[in-house]
């Protein structure tokens, strides 16, 4: 999505060469504000009925569901959808059986909301990521190559696209009512049109198209009611994902104005990321031994087994009992394993999300960064065992929810999975996600040498996506009644 006017360029992602440190060092970007933020007083208790549901529950699994994208033509049409869409929108904690069949999400790019009439003044008070876009940020993030804007699926990362519309229901019976209903009621509107469908879904198992079980440690949200999975971890300000409440920082986000419009809002990151499966298989075939030390090196890759049972309580074989136990399978740390003996530091899941792991760097607080994520998957499973690619269309549609596109989705991507500083390996990235050209090495810590594994290729290929503003009900109103 390109912004209307030129966005300032940006610096691609840190790397230099392979140092084979194994302590971490300081990054060299302040990952705090740089400004000191006043403490302010508690806005109120979280306004539950006026958010969008999606924004902060997770559905009940499994479920299938569909990711429209539309253009608005007409303006008036646009606002006309949006008074249609008002009644199939539920607020407040997921329920197994939804109202109106399905769990609808509604959100705008910057264009979307330009095209509705919201006044420039309104519009120049988002945030500088969202307006730019996310085409417009590609560098930065590291989607080059085969994952630069110039290769996406069309009309992802383009000014045609307005709305992002996201519908997810517990059967495709459910789905496909819904979704039918909403095409009648979008046919009845000529000036909005459906420009993009990607169908997805979620297996009972929960797990990917690289075979790993998806989903475990997601934040618990302060007055939002969901249990922390983590003994120990008090819940996450809700300012950190939902704007006008304080967020970890004792301050305010940023919010767009007039406040109807920002607030009880979020900013969502909508992607689709091809998963090279055949490719990844391959790798670890040509690397390993034996099978079970092909599903070890997949684990060290991970930081959890297939099953979700995660290395640092389970470190020599997988645990099927513990990786389905979400009582068990969240619920550590890293402090006893600092060395990566156990979990390497640069595996997936630690990168993500470092926990504890970086308590003695006094620059970086790992919950400034905290995301809710809902990854969800499309296309066809590759069968069990084939290792070569059948030229299907498979991957995941990985949607972030938060209040800070720059410290937390756009922070993680460029300085935890792009980026081997923070863990003292500047030269490696994500093995599993990271923007690798296929030169990269992946460490593996061992007693009495470690294990390195060279020419690392990439695995995930970014077809396109999307910053977007998930707005409340009440700004959701506002945006209907615009003239």
């Amino acid at each position: 999505m390109n912004s209307p006017t030129p966005a300032s360029p940006q610096s691609p992602s840190r790397t230099t060469g392979a140092t084979g440190a194994t302590e971490p060092t300081e990054p060299t970007e302040p990952t705090e504000p740089t400004e000191p933020i006043e403490p302010i007083e508690p806005t109120g208790p979280l306004e539950i009925d006026d958010i969008q549901g999606g924004a902060l529950y997770e559905r009940p699994s499994p479920y299938v569901g569909t990711y429209l994208l539309l253009q608005i033509h007409e303006p008036a049409d646009g606002r006309e959808l949006i008074r249609r869409l008002l009644p199939l929108l539920e607020p407040g904690p997921a329920s197994t059986e939804p109202r109106s069949g399905a769990w609808l999400t509604v959100a705008f790019t910057y264009e979307g909301l330009t095209v509705l009439g919201v006044p420039q003044e309104s519009l120049d008070s988002f945030a500088p990521e969202f307006r730019q876009g996310m085409a417009a940020r590609a560098a930065e993030l590291g989607d080059v190559g085969a994952s630069s804007p110039e290769h996406w699926e069309k009309p992802l990362g383009t000014r045609d696209v307005h709305i992002a519309l996201a519908a997810l229901a517990p059967d495709a019976a459910d789905l496909e009512s819904v979704v039918a209903r909403a095409r009648r009621a979008q046919e009845e509107i000529p000036g909005v049109e459906v420009i993009w469908r990607q169908d997805c879904y979620q297996l009972p198992t929960g797990r990917t198209s690289f075979g790993f079980k998806d989903g475990i440690g997601q934040p618990a949200v302060e007055g939002v009611g969901t249990p922390t999975t983590r003994r120990g971890e008090p819940p996450i300000k809700a300012g950190e994902f939902i704007l006008g409440y304080p967020d970890e920082t004792g301050g305010l986000a940023p919010m767009p104005t007039p406040e109807v419009l920002g607030r009880n809002g979020t900013y969502i990151v909508f992607r689709k990321l091809h998963t090279r499966v055949a490719a990844y298989r391959q790798y670890l075939r040509d690397k390993a031994r034996t099978r079970e030390e092909e599903a070890l090196l997949g684990a060290k890759m991970v930081g959890r087994w297939q099953s979700g049972a995660p290395l640092v309580l389970s470190p020599d074989e997988d645990d099927p009992e513990l990786g389905s136990d979400p009582g068990r399978n969240n619920d550590f740390g890293y402090t006893s394993d600092l060395r990566g003996f156990k979990c390497p530091a640069g595996a997936h899941a630690r990168r993500a999300n470092p926990r504890d792991s970086l308590d003695h760097e006094m620059s970086v607080d790992v919950r400034l960064h905290r995301m809710i994520r809902r990854g969800t998957s499309y296309g066809p499973m590759l069968p069990e065992g084939v290792l070569e690619d059948d030229g299907e269309d498979r991957g995941i549609i990985f949607v972030f929810a938060g209040a800070h596109l720059k410290r937390q989705f756009e922070f993680v991507k460029t300085q935890w999975l792009n980026d081997g500083i923070f863990i003292g390996a500047p030269a490696e990235k994500d093995p599993l996600v990271g923007a690798t050209d296929g030169s990269g090495a992946f460490t593996i810590p061992q007693h009495p040498i470690r294990r390195r594994l060279p020419d690392v290729p990439p695995f995930v290929v970014t077809r396109g996506g999307e910053y977007c503003f998930a707005p409340g009900l009440r700004a959701l109103r506002w945006l209907a009644e615009l003239t």
